[in-house]
């Protein structure tokens, strides 16, 4: 059976630095490619880091302006990052919205999208303060790399 690779493994990881990144085009379909932390680098988010901001920034960024061209957005198996599967939009876009939603989330007060036994499977396994320093580091890392190609240009093997 010949086995074909998939894109994302295509990338070479010791060279993917923290970023935003056009991971595949599929149509009028976008992959996104939220790299919060470098690959293998043994700093990765815990699990609590990463369900709380999966809460946070899927809430905000169905209810945002391109809210309706969202098809999904959740962690990577890896821990270093985030997918965002979008129709219809333009990166500079997605990558201006990306940067309100963590702002969103940086203000954000009270309980935790999402935080029940009705909503959510592991729903004690949420911290608000560290999905927070996990959005303020990322937002520091797009806005000092700035609105750029958003290719993986010089990660690929």
């Amino acid at each position: 059976m010949n086995i074909q690779k998939i894109e994302s493994f295509e990338v070479d990881h010791t060279r993917l630095v923290p970023g935003m990144y056009i991971s595949r085009v599929d149509g009028d379909v976008t992959t996104f490619d939220l790299r919060t932390r470098r690959p293998n680098a043994g700093d990765y988010m815990d699990n609590a880091t990463m369900h709380t901001l999966e809460h946070l920034f899927a809430t905000y960024i169905r209810n945002s302006n391109i809210g309706q061209a969202v098809l999904y957005f959740g962690p990577m198996g890896c821990q270093t990052g985030f997918y965002l599967l979008m129709r219809n939009t333009t990166p500079v876009t997605v990558y201006r919205e990306v940067l309100a939603v963590l702002r969103k989330i940086l203000s954000h007060e009270g309980e935790v999208f999402g935080a029940s036994e009705v909503e959510c499977g592991n729903y004690r396994n949420l911290t608000l303060e560290a999905a927070k320093t996990e959005a303020k580091r990322y937002l520091n890392i797009l806005e000092a790399r700035g609105e750029t190609d958003f290719s993986y240009e010089g990660e690929r093997t």
